[in-house]
């Protein structure tokens, strides 16, 4: 009973969203530090979501640039989900379609395997910034 009881305070003691390694694609090397892990997780991310925005015409009113936000989980099985969409008003009214594109652009990814902690594949939050500009 003790050691269960150890090994549940220990599990609450631990900050699971610091992970000891980052969610990765296959480009990325898991050799590295964990600041190069993120790096690579967020570029090849932000590439894939680049190649899939190129795809559609957007047409943005006048000089604009727009910072959108998309809040998402990779869960312990690698799966990706939106979990919100931060956007204004001005996206909203004139990229209806945005946060369908979004979701399927993150159905479409290349395997992901999972953020481990202590070894153990565990979910992730992720938040990445993506720029939207008029030019």
């Amino acid at each position: 009973m003790k050691t269960q009881q150890l090994a549940d305070k220990e599990l609450q003691a631990i900050n699971w969203n610091d992970v000891d390694q980052y969610p990765l694609f296959d480009v990325c090397d898991e050799a590295v530090s964990k600041s190069a892990q993120r790096e690579c997780f967020e570029n090849t991310l932000l590439l894939h979501f680049s190649k899939t925005l190129e795809e559609f015409e957007f047409i943005l009113d006048n000089d604009v640039e727009e910072r959108v936000y998309v809040d998402f989980i990779v869960n312990k099985d690698g799966k990706v989900a939106v979990l919100n969409i931060e956007k204004n008003r001005i996206i909203q009214e004139q990229i209806p379609e945005f946060d369908g594109i979004i979701s399927r652009s993150l159905k479409s990814l290349p395997p992901v395997e999972p953020a481990l902690k202590r070894g153990i594949p565990v979910n992730t939050k992720c938040r990445i910034p993506i720029v939207l500009n008029s030019e």
